[in-house]
């Protein structure tokens, strides 16, 4: 499986415990199968090169955990984002969508009350569906090969910038509709 790293750094051998604990599947090495996404996830940096890793992921062997946006995606995700203990460590690779931008504030509404768990899926799963996968053992580490990286020249990153910025203009248009079906 051929998976992307973006970011401001050629990373050669990915380091699994750098990442954030608190992550949407936890700590590790977060990649994705779909190079266009990586390519537009990452953001211009003043006096940083923007890079494109490229890695081949032999999943022969590990264990993998793959979700759906569904219930279980969701509240993997909301444990995950409050630091809770990882409940799935015997993992070597996690596959599943990315949780969007408003997952903080959804999972706020929701514990206040407000939302219930299937409305808060409802509102997480609006917009584009994006697929990461996270290295989270050192066995996986191991399946993990180094392909290359591409510096990305300012005007993609710019041109990029524009999609991202289209792309969420539409999302929290749905996002604002589906907020008034549940308050009905």
């Amino acid at each position: 499986m051929r998976v992307f790293h973006a970011g401001y750094d050629e990373i050669r051998d990915p380091d699994i415990r750098r990442g954030r604990v608190n992550a949407d599947f936890g700590q590790g090495f977060y990649t994705t199968d779909n190079e266009e996404f990586a390519r537009r996830w990452v953001r211009e940096k003043p006096g940083a090169a923007v890079f494109v890793n490229i890695y081949e992921l032999d999943l022969e062997g590990l264990k993998v955990k793959s979700f759906e946006r569904d219930g279980e995606w969701f509240r993997y995700v909301f444990s995950n984002r409050r630091s809770m203990p990882d409940e799935l460590s015997e993992y070597d690779v996690i596959v599943g969508p990315i949780a969007n931008d408003t997952i903080f504030n959804t999972m706020g509404i929701m514990t206040s009350g407000y939302l219930s768990d299937d409305e808060a899926v409802q509102l997480l799963t609006i917009g584009p569906l994006y697929k990461q996968v996270v290295i989270k053992s050192d066995k996986a580490r191991a399946a993990l090969k180094f392909v290359s990286a591409e510096t990305l020249p300012l005007d993609v990153i710019k041109a990029n910038k524009e999609i991202l910025a289209a792309d969420e203009e539409k999302y929290m248009t749905e996002f604002a509709e589906v907020m008034e079906k549940i308050q009905e």
